[in-house]
Order: structure tokens, then C-alpha cells, then sequence
């Protein structure tokens, strides 16, 4: 059952894999070990994206389908599984409304073991202080622009975490299609994601480094 799990997430089995889970519930698989094998799976659906395997619409349906599957166990994780490696406040920039990358990216570090807080679009700098101060847990903000006229409201964010002194609280990753690894270092973020399969695992590194 677990096999088929794995695939239904693979293969982006929205309407099938509540009930697989149910099923193997029902069967006696432990909610810890059917969550892990879907992480597992998002893992390889983001191997394949690097890889030009898979693209965009593949790897959003595994997401989208591992989480109808993480809704039937939330109840019975007990263990924290879920949101057990911290929070991740996400958003695009003050400025720019495209979210399908910022979408997809929380939907792959959520499926890594994060709890994720979207914030949405047309994010102002003050709305990702206020976040950040009203989840004083949380490790980790993520930062998104397609627009090269919004690259600015990016860098004015991470000045405004920065003197709002919440730079040893929280590490800053950012990505979009005119961010670069250089733009990244020069506005003082702790790291660039290409996509968002990337950006799943340079979250976890990031937190795991903290």
C-alpha cells in the first residue's frame, strides 16, 4: 500500500490518495510511516524537476496531491511530524502579484516537514516584520519576485528584517526568475533557490546549519 501511496503522489492522484491513505490506516501503517514516504516521493518528483524530467504542472499535482494526503494524517501525527523542522513565512515582494513559484515552493518545503505561512502576494516589508514578530519560532523567510522592477522591494525587505533585529532569529532565501545567486549575496539574503525542489532542500540545510 505504501507503494501505491508513493505513486498516486508521484503521479499527481488528487482524488485517490485520501483513500489510500485511509486504506493503509486501516491495514496498520503508522501515520509517521506513510508521511515519510510521501516526503520521500516529493523528493524524487524535485530530482526529476532538476533534471528537466518533470516540469512545473507534474511537480505542482504531486504536491497538491501530497497534500490531500497530509490532511488525512494531521489529526494523527502525534510526534510533530508535521511543521518539525520550524516555519517558513513566505510571500511575493510589495509589487508583484505572481505566485505560482512562490506556490509551488510552499507546497515542496510544507511537504519537507515545514509549517508554512503564506502571506500571499504584494507582501510589503512591514508585513513580513509583523509576521516574523508574531511567530517568534519561526527559522526561516522566503522571498519571491519574477519582475526585475520589484528586485528592489526584495532588498528593501531584507534591510527591513535586518533592522527590525531579527537576522539571528531567521534566515532569508530568495528566488524568482530575474533573482540571481550574486543579487541574492548583495542584498544580504543567506541563500538563492533556482525552484522550487531546490528551495526544499536549501530550507532544510538552512535550518539544519542554524
Amino acid at each position: 500500500m505504501i507503494s501505491e501511496i508513493m505513486t498516486a503522489v508521484e503521479k499527481g492522484k488528487i482524488k485517490e490518495i485520501e483513500e489510500l491513505v485511509k486504506k493503509a490506516l486501516a491495514e496498520g501503517e503508522s501515520p509517521d510511516g506513510i508521511l515519510s514516504s510521501m516526503i520521500e516521493t516529493m523528493g524524487i518528483v524535485g530530482d526529476k524537476f532538476q533534471r528537466n524530467e518533470v516540469f512545473i504542472p507534474e511537480m505542482m499535482v504531486a504536491a497538491m496531491a501530497m497534500k490531500k494526503g497530509v490532511a488525512v494524517l494531521r489529526p494523527l501525527l502525534m510526534s510533530g511530524s508535521i511543521g518539525a523542522k520550524g516555519k517558513l513565512i513566505i510571500g511575493t515582494v510589495r509589487g508583484d502579484h505572481h505566485d505560482i513559484g512562490k506556490n509551488l515552493v510552499a507546497l515542496m518545503t510544507e511537504s519537507a516537514g515545514f509549517e508554512v505561512i503564506d502571506l500571499g502576494v504584494d507582501v510589503s516589508p512591514e508585513q513580513y516584520v509583523d509576521s516574523i514578530r508574531a511567530n517568534p519560532d519561526c527559522k526561516l523567510v522566503g522571498l519571491s519576485a519574477l519582475l526585475t522592477t520589484t528586485m528592489e522591494a526584495m532588498e528593501a525587505t531584507v534591510k527591513a528584517i535586518t533592522e527590525a533585529g531579527f537576522r539571528q532569529q531567521v534566515k532569508i532565501m530568495v528566488g524568482g526568475a530575474p533573482i540571481t545567486p550574486e543579487f541574492a549575496e548583495k542584498i544580504g539574503a543567506d541563500a538563492y533557490a533556482a525552484d522550487a525542489g531546490s528551495a526544499a532542500r536549501k530550507a532544510s540545510e538552512l535550518v539544519s546549519a542554524a
